[in-house]
């Protein structure tokens, strides 16, 4: 029996997997909700919840499926209870940057454990942004928070001990249990490997060349830009890895070269996603889709609005 549940561990946990939070609390008056909960694993909403309905919810048909009713009661009822202290934060912020109000401000908080599947090590994160910028983050390693600005240094010190061990002790242990038994519910859905679609599309003839991958997932995926087989590091902008509406991932990586110089030379794009071997795409002419820039562009805008307004991760970058 042993032996069969070490295969179990082995077989559900054999790649990178994540657990994230994330919380936004916003000002009155710009009809959204005050605050807003999302619940991730590997970059795929199960769990919503906002000040208006004051409701967790399931978004994902696993999670349903494979808690009882009180799971949601609880969940509803943690979110609740932090609700007055998310706004209070949002208030003493805006005090320590002399603001008022008549304006948006939000002040998020996004937190989570990952852990490796191949090597079994684990990792956690902490940290609280405002106005789309850094405010305060956890030091796992340290135990001990770290003010990027002057006016977290209060709270730095007021959490410096207790509050650092207390989230330490979460992002140690309770999330990697429960980011484990998540996984252990969606296994058949979180462990597929969907393969990328790749196109090359321009907006214009003098526009430059975007290579877009679409609907592969997991999320982790690099593309980048060849020149005669060898890497490009100049000219390129790459972009960040997006979520499609059906829960797969797309990402982007732009050429910016003239016409005149990649029609001479023979470019690239290669995508490597653990679905399969690498994907090489040669530019030419005739495989530029130059119809449909407009609508991939749509679907990138629609994806940040997603990311900034439903997630709530406004420039709060996982370090």
């Amino acid at each position: 029996i042993m032996v069969l549940l070490v295969l179990i561990f082995h077989l559900l946990f054999s790649c990178s997997h994540s657990l994230q939070y994330f919380y936004t609390a916003v000002t009155r008056g710009i009809n959204f909700p005050e605050l807003t909960a999302v619940g991730m694993i590997d970059g795929e909403k199960f769990l919503y919840y906002d000040g208006n309905t004051r409701q967790a919810i399931p978004k994902v048909d696993w999670i349903k499926n494979n808690v009882k009713p009180d799971y949601w009661t609880s969940q509803t009822q943690i979110i609740r209870g932090s609700e007055d202290r998310y706004k209070a934060s949002l208030v003493t912020a805006m005090q320590r940057f002399n603001q008022s109000g008549g304006y948006y401000h939000p002040f998020q908080w996004m937190y989570g454990c990952e852990l490796d599947g191949e090597t079994g090590a684990t990792d956690g994160y902490s940290q609280f942004g405002y106005d789309g910028a850094d405010f305060l983050y956890l030091e796992l390693r340290s135990t001990s928070y770290v003010a990027p600005v002057q006016q977290a240094l209060i709270t730095k010190q007021e959490w410096d001990v207790a509050e650092a061990e207390r989230r330490k002790h979460y992002l140690t242990k309770e999330c990697i249990y429960w980011l484990k038994k998540y996984v252990y519910y969606g296994k058949s859905i979180l462990d597929r490997k969907v393969p990328p679609q790749v196109s090359l599309l321009q907006r214009d003839p003098s526009s430059p060349v975007v290579c877009h991958a679409t609907g592969f997932y997991p999320d982790n995926v690099k593309i980048s830009w060849q020149k005669d087989g060898q890497e490009l590091h100049e000219d390129v902008d790459v972009g960040e890895t997006l979520p499609n509406h059906d829960g797969t991932f797309q990402k982007r990586a732009e050429l910016k070269v003239t016409p005149d110089v990649w029609k001479k030379n023979q470019f690239t794009c290669v995508v490597e996603h653990k679905s399969g071997d690498p994907i090489h795409m040669i530019l030419t002419e005739e495989k530029i889709r130059t119809n449909s820039a407009g609508i991939i562009v749509g679907l990138v805008v629609a994806a940040l609005v997603l990311i900034a307004v439903v997630v709530g991760v406004v420039m709060v970058v996982k370090r």
